[in-house]
């Protein structure tokens, strides 16, 4: 699968973000900060076993539009082609969570349970802690079964900033 890959960086409300995409469609956007990002980075080059190069596609363009509209309180869903390479349950989490309405929240063992597995909460935090395309995929929307923030790569300050964004636009 020797696909080529090109990133970029957008300015937003929380800080800049990278996005790498395939020929496909979208592969990772997160944030530059966050702790995770070489790892995250590596396991892209090695999955499509290309380098990631600076430059253009033509998912960035449509990809800072519907983030910036999503910022703005106009976009609640996205419809950018997403490329996520992982295991069959990574995926099937990463699926899951894209079902979860805006402004609405869910905690890790209801996900466990839409999986169809009550006893896989820790799994699907895993698998949510190893999603590379922060908000379109919306793992900032899951919570702790008592309703608290827990578990977001960005940082809880900008989960928090995130729901209560989708909350005041809901």
């Amino acid at each position: 699968m020797n696909d080529s890959l090109t990133y970029t960086r957008f300015t937003t409300p929380l800080g800049p973000m990278m996005a790498v995409a395939s020929e496909e469609g979208i592969c990772l956007f997160d944030f530059t900060d966050r702790r995770m990002l070489e790892t995250e980075l590596k396991q892209i080059q090695k999955h499509f076993k290309s380098s990631i190069l600076p430059g253009k596609s033509k998912f960035f363009e449509p990809l800072k539009k519907q983030i910036d509209e999503y910022f703005e309180g106009k976009r609640k869903t996205f419809d950018i082609p997403l490329v996520t390479p992982g295991t069959k349950f990574q995926n099937e989490v990463w699926k899951v969570l894209q079902t979860i309405p805006y402004g609405e929240t869910r905690s890790y063992k209801k996900q466990a349970i839409a999986l169809g597995n009550v006893k896989a909460v820790r799994a699907v935090a895993n698998a949510n802690g190893d999603n590379r395309i922060s908000i379109i995929i919306p793992c900032h929307r899951v919570i702790g079964e008592d309703g608290k923030l827990v578990g977001y790569g960005g940082g809880l300050w900008r989960k928090q900033w995130l729901l209560n964004l989708e909350k005041s636009n809901y």
